[in-house]
């Protein structure tokens, strides 16, 4: 089978590839990575023949695309990790919030945005080539804003899209870590997750017939061994009764958030552009292209949500059990082979959730198999968590149709996001970003 992977010479690419080589060509006999940019694609190519390898892995074989058509043309399963505007569009979305003393960050308020009115237009373009050109293929979207990004190419592919990110596992493998509750890959018992993309809560972990979670909400000490203890600290917790997602930090420390964030010498997004250019042109002549790779991974890890940590320390890495790489993995396993698994994924709603209309797309606990992914029965949402849930969602909805030509929705998503709420300041951002990145519109 032929895994394509669009955005070929993203960064990340060296994790889903070492992935794929443990598999002894189970599932995937051929990578093909496809990119707009050429060096960069030669750069993780160099990393990819690095790579160090178990003694008897058997790597897929590994070929190049010239285009996107040749990338889709036969293809079992796509990847889509592309970022349109690259890290560079990336500096400017953060820094033309920040000049308006409003969040600057990726996925997140004005940035996500920004970032959604490019991805939408370039994710409608690939869903509608594989119509063409792979109709039975699977895409896996791993492009931001993922959610929204998966509603949008939903009315093309149908059930045949998933959207997957690896923020929601990684806090439930870690509260439950905290929590003494096992985890088995594959597997979701007792798993109480709900919410959006970047969005979400953890609302239970039952284990032999008991919520553990209460008990560690309780527990300041447990809470402060992992990332989401020590970021929103246990009197929140506490009295929320939940662990929100790390991106909430945004939304429940709003102001700390922004002077942070504005207050700093260099954004998240300054940061790694500047690391990428410099990487990735050193890595073209590089004589340990891996080890290069892998120190850039490592101070990139160390420095996620730097601004979320008030004692200045480093991130703890990725567990064991992998991040969105194993995700994609698992996910690809199950659609392939038929055998069921539970993730945390982006889906359709259905009747999930009744404050939700049933087309909009939800990051929820699913089983997942041949036929696709489908949410697994949830408790009813709480008024808090329905409230953001539906306010983002109606973002969401507006940046979609801003994404295929129509300017009001982009002024309407910039205006009623809980982040920015404020019209003046939409009609500047907007202005601002047309500027900036010469938008489209119908």
């Amino acid at each position: 089978m032929k895994l394509s992977i669009l955005g070929g010479g993203g960064f990340r690419v060296p994790l889903v590839y070492r992935v794929l080589a443990g598999t002894d060509g189970e599932l995937v006999d051929e990578v093909m990575l496809q990119d707009s940019d050429a060096g960069r694609l030669d750069a993780i190519a160099r990393v990819l023949a690095d790579l160090p390898l178990p003694e008897h892995a058997t790597p897929p074989k590994l070929t190049f695309a010239r285009n996107l058509d040749d990338a889709l043309a036969g293809a079992g399963v796509v990847f889509s990790a592309i970022r349109p505007g690259g890290t560079a569009g990336r500096t400017v979305d953060e820094r033309v919030a920040t000049r308006l003393n409003l969040l600057g960050q990726e996925t997140t308020g004005a940035g996500g945005i920004a970032y959604a009115l490019r991805s939408v237009p370039a994710a409608l373009q690939i869903a509608h080539r594989m119509r063409e050109l792979c109709p039975q293929a699977w895409l896996i979207n791993l492009t931001n804003p993922a959610g929204l990004v998966t509603e949008a190419v939903r009315p093309i592919l149908g059930d045949r899209v998933v959207g997957i990110c690896d923020s929601p596992i990684g806090l439930v493998r870690r509260a439950a870590r905290a929590a003494g509750v096992p985890m088995r890959a594959g597997s979701l018992p007792g798993v109480d997750y709900v919410g959006l993309n970047h969005l979400g809560w953890l609302r239970g972990l039952e284990y032999d017939g008991e919520d553990r979670l209460p008990g560690l909400l309780a527990d300041e000490h447990r809470l402060a061994s992992f990332e989401e203890g020590r970021v929103f600290g246990a009197p929140l917790l506490q009295t929320l009764g939940a662990i929100p997602n790390e991106y909430l930090f945004y939304y429940y420390f709003r102001r700390e958030a922004t002077l942070a964030l504005s207050g700093a010498a260099q954004t998240r997004g300054e940061f790694i552009h500047g690391q990428q250019q410099e990487l990735y042109a050193k890595l073209r002549s590089s004589a340990a292209p891996f080890r290069d790779w892998e120190a850039a991974r490592q101070a990139r890890e160390e420095g996620y949500l730097a601004e979320a940590r008030v004692d200045g320390g480093a991130r703890t890495l990725l567990d064991d059990a992998g991040g969105y790489e194993q995700v994609a993995l698992d996910t690809m396993r199950a659609l392939l082979t038929g055998v069921p698994a539970e993730l945390i994924l982006n889906v359709r709603n259905g009747d999930t959730f009744a404050q939700l209309p049933a087309d909009a797309v939800i990051e929820v606990p699913a089983v997942v198999d041949s036929n696709g992914a489908r949410p697994l029965p949830a408790k009813p949402l709480g008024l808090h968590e329905a409230g953001y849930m539906n306010q983002l969602k109606a973002v969401e909805r507006e940046a979609i149709k801003a994404g295929q030509g129509d300017r009001d929705a982009a002024l309407r998503a910039f205006m009623i996001h809980p982040l920015i709420s404020s019209g003046h300041a939409a009609i500047r951002l907007l202005e601002a970003y047309e500027q900036a990145h010469g938008y489209q519109w119908a």
